[in-house]
């Protein structure tokens, strides 16, 4: 009966290694496509180059932003809010952007990915500088907090909690300065670990 279930687990951890290194070499092929295809879209005549200097003369236009209307008159309406946004700041910071890439030593897969390596990091407030919040400012910005948590809870989607983990995943990689299929088998495997608990853990409570 041991025997019976040791081959059993044997078959199950192969099947899964099989499918967790079937799932690395799959996504080194699309991390390497979507390099390329980033590659391409920031060229001065790529997609999102354009779409960004489209969008920067419709700003131009005046107003505190672009009407759905003229979004509609241009075409673009139906392309993502996120990829015009970014599209956007590309161009308005081209020169900087262009620099970053250049000296990036393993290149980027999208405008988020290189948005969020470019943003400044915040220098932490010495604690001698934080003043405690009156009552009022207290209920206040938990109110803020309560509403920014229920916009992003709507916001919440597989695509967009996928986009987030490669992400993750690539900040990782440069961290602990490995490879991107490298960050992703100790990624797989963390969550598999975590995924395991939880189901010891629903199976006791049952």
């Amino acid at each position: 009966m041991q025997n019976s279930t040791s081959k059993s687990l044997v078959v199950v951890n192969n099947t899964l290694e099989a499918e967790g290194f079937a799932l690395a070499k799959e996504w080194k092929s699309i991390t390497k496509g979507d390099k390329a295809r980033f590659t391409k879209a920031t060229k001065a005549d790529g997609f999102d180059t354009r779409l960004g200097k489209l969008m920067q003369k419709l700003k131009a236009e005046g107003g505190e932003r672009i009407s759905s209307d003229r979004l509609k008159d241009c075409g673009i309406n139906g392309i993502d809010k996120r990829r015009r946004s970014e599209a956007l700041w590309f161009v308005e910071n081209e020169t900087s952007c262009r620099d970053f890439i250049q000296a990036s030593k393993k290149g980027f897969t999208s405008l988020t990915a290189l948005q969020a390596a470019m943003k400044p990091k915040a220098a932490p407030k010495p604690k001698a500088d934080v003043d405690k919040p009156t009552g009022s400012e207290a209920d206040d910005k938990s109110k803020v907090g309560l509403d920014s948590e229920a916009e992003q809870s709507q916001e919440l989607s597989a695509e967009g909690i996928a986009l987030d983990l490669m992400l993750q995943i690539e900040a990782f990689a440069l961290q602990a300065k490995c490879s991107n299929e490298q960050a992703f088998k100790l990624t797989m495997a963390a969550i598999k670990a975590q995924a395991d608990m939880l189901d010891q853990d629903l199976k006791a409570a049952a």
